[in-house]
C-alpha cells in the first residue's frame, strides 16, 4: 500500500491540472488514469484534435473555395485526408508528451490503470499492466470527466452511426453527414466536414440551436452556417436509425408531433450532448449518490463526504475544459489549506465554427427573466478596419452593462477571432468593470479588439464608427 495527501481519479484538464498544483505545492500526490496518454477527453478525442481539424478544413476551404485566389493567391488544392489526420494526431501527442513531462517536473506520479473508491481514504487501482493496487490517501479528487451521451433508437458503433470521437477519424469525407443535436460539438465537427465538401444537416429537437447562447447570437450564427450551405431541421426529433452496408436510414418526426419522415445519410454524428461519467468508481463505498443525471453535487469542490472532492464534468456548471482547470486549482488549494474561489459568472464560452462565436456573462434573456435593467452597446465587425481589410465582416460584438451602475453584465460575440477577444471582457467583469472602462481603454488599431471598444461606447451612445 501507497500512502498520499492527494489521490486524484482521472487526468483530463482537471484532474492534470489539479495533479501538477498539488505538486507545486509540495503535497505528495497521485493520478490515477487508465488511457495509454494523459490529457483526458479534451486533449486526446476533444478540444484538441478537433481544432486541429478545424484549422485544417479552414485552410483547405480558403484555397480551394476562392477566397485565397481573391486575395491573389492561386492555388488548386488538393486533399489528402490521411496526411490531415496524421497532423491532427501528431499535436495530440506532443500535446500528451507535454503533460507527461509536467507530472515529472512537479513529482506527480501517475497511476497507469482505473481506479474505483474503495471506502474512505482508500483508491484501488485495476493496473493497466496487470493486476491491482491500493492507494491510501488523506484526499481523494474525482475528476472523471464525461462521456457522449447515447439517444435511445440509435445505436453509435461509430462505422457509420458516430460519437465525436468516430467524426474525428473518419477514412473519407462523408457525401452526406447528418449530425443529430446542434450545440457547440455538432456545429464544430459539421463545419469540418462541410469545408472537406460534405453535404451536412443538423436535426435538433428544440426549435433553436446552442441553447444556453444569447438569443440574437445563436440566431446570427445560424443565418451564418446556413449560407455556408449547412442545412437546418429545428423542432425535430429522431426515433430510429437503420444501418445498412453503405449508409443510415434516420425516422424523424416533429418533435411537436406529426407525421414521420426518414432521411438517408452515408454517415450520422450523435452530438446531442455528454454525461458525467460515474460509472464503477465505488462511489457507493463512502456514501455518496449520483443524481439523475449522474452528477455530484459538491460544496466549493466538496461533495457531501469528507476528503472527498469533486470536479470538472462530474459536478454541476458548464462542461468546459477552463471551467474544469479553474475548479481544479481552487479544489487543491483548499486542500493545502489556502483560500480559493471560482467566479462562475465570469466563465466564457467559445463556438470554434467560422464565423467563432464568444461569450461571457448573462445574455439578454436572462437579464429579462430576472428583471434586470440593462443597457446595449453593439458594433459589427463590418465597420471594423481589420476586420474589412481581411474580409472577415461577418457578425458584431454586443456588451449588456446594468442601467444604473454601467457594470458589464455580459459580452457575446460572432466573428473573426474572438475566441481570443473574450478574454478581455473576462478581466474585466472579473475587476467589476464598467462599460465605459473599456471605452475609455486605449486600444491598438487596426485590430479586430477596436470592435469591443466602440460597442462599450455604444452602451452610452456615442459609438464613433458606425
Amino acid at each position: 500500500m501507497s500512502s498520499y495527501d492527494v489521490v486524484i481519479i482521472g487526468a483530463g484538464p482537471g484532474g492534470y491540472n489539479a495533479a501538477i498544483r498539488a505538486g507545486q505545492l509540495g503535497l505528495k500526490v497521485a493520478c490515477v488514469e487508465g488511457r495509454e496518454t494523459l490529457g483526458g477527453t479534451c486533449l486526446n478525442v476533444g478540444c484538441m484534435p478537433s481544432k486541429a481539424l478545424l484549422h485544417a478544413s479552414e485552410l483547405y476551404e480558403a484555397a480551394a473555395g476562392g477566397e485565397l485566389s481573391a486575395l491573389g493567391v492561386e492555388v488548386t488544392p488538393t486533399l489528402n485526408l490521411a496526411q490531415m489526420m496524421k497532423q491532427k494526431a501528431d499535436s495530440v501527442e506532443a500535446l500528451t508528451k507535454g503533460v507527461e513531462f509536467l507530472f515529472r517536473k512537479n513529482k506527480v506520479e501517475w497511476v497507469k490503470g482505473w481506479g474505483r473508491i474503495d471506502g474512505p481514504g482508500r483508491v484501488q487501482v485495476k493496473l493497466s499492466e496487470g493486476g491491482e493496487r491500493l492507494l491510501e490517501t488523506k484526499n481523494i479528487v474525482i475528476a472523471t470527466g464525461s462521456e457522449p451521451t447515447p439517444l435511445p433508437g440509435v445505436s453509435i458503433d461509430n462505422a457509420r452511426i458516430l460519437d465525436s470521437t468516430g467524426a474525428l477519424s473518419l477514412p473519407e469525407v462523408p457525401k452526406h453527414l447528418v449530425v443529430i443535436g446542434a450545440g457547440v460539438i455538432g456545429l464544430e465537427l459539421g463545419s469540418v466536414w462541410r469545408r472537406l465538401g460534405s453535404e451536412v444537416t443538423v436535426v435538433e429537437y428544440l426549435d433553436r440551436i446552442c441553447p444556453g447562447l444569447d438569443g440574437e447570437t445563436a440566431k446570427t450564427l445560424q443565418r451564418t452556417l446556413s449560407k455556408q450551405g449547412m442545412s437546418f431541421k429545428l423542432g425535430t426529433k429522431v426515433t430510429g436509425a437503420k444501418t445498412g452496408k453503405s449508409g443510415v436510414t434516420l425516422t424523424l418526426e416533429p418533435a411537436a408531433g406529426g407525421a414521420a419522415e426518414m432521411l438517408e445519410a452515408d454517415y450520422v454524428l450523435v452530438a446531442i450532448g455528454r454525461r458525467p461519467y460515474t460509472q464503477g468508481l465505488g462511489l457507493e463505498t463512502v456514501g455518496l449518490t449520483p443524481d439523475k443525471r449522474g452528477m455530484l453535487g459538491n460544496e466549493r469542490h466538496q461533495s457531501g463526504v469528507p476528503d472527498v472532492w469533486v470536479i470538472g464534468d462530474v459536478t454541476s456548471g458548464p462542461m468546459l475544459a477552463h471551467k474544469a482547470e479553474d475548479e481544479a486549482v481552487a479544489c487543491i488549494e483548499r486542500i493545502a489549506g489556502h483560500a480559493a474561489e471560482v467566479n462562475y459568472g465570469v466563465i466564457p464560452g467559445v463556438i470554434y465554427t467560422r464565423p467563432e462565436v464568444a461569450s461571457v456573462g448573462k445574455g439578454e434573456e436572462e437579464l429579462k427573466a430576472e428583471g434586470r435593467a440593462y443597457k446595449v452597446g453593439k458594433f459589427p465587425f463590418s465597420a471594423n478596419s481589420r476586420a474589412k481589410i481581411n474580409h472577415e465582416t461577418e457578425g458584431f460584438v454586443k456588451i449588456l452593462a446594468d442601467a444604473n451602475t454601467d457594470q458589464i453584465l455580459g459580452v457575446h460575440m460572432i466573428g473573426p477571432s474572438v475566441g481570443e477577444l473574450i478574454g478581455e471582457y473576462c478581466v474585466a467583469m472579473e475587476f467589476s468593470a464598467s462599460a465605459e472602462d473599456i471605452a475609455l481603454t486605449c486600444h491598438p488599431h487596426p485590430t479586430r479588439s477596436e470592435a469591443g471598444r466602440q460597442a462599450a461606447m455604444g452602451v452610452h451612445g456615442w459609438t464613433m464608427q458606425a
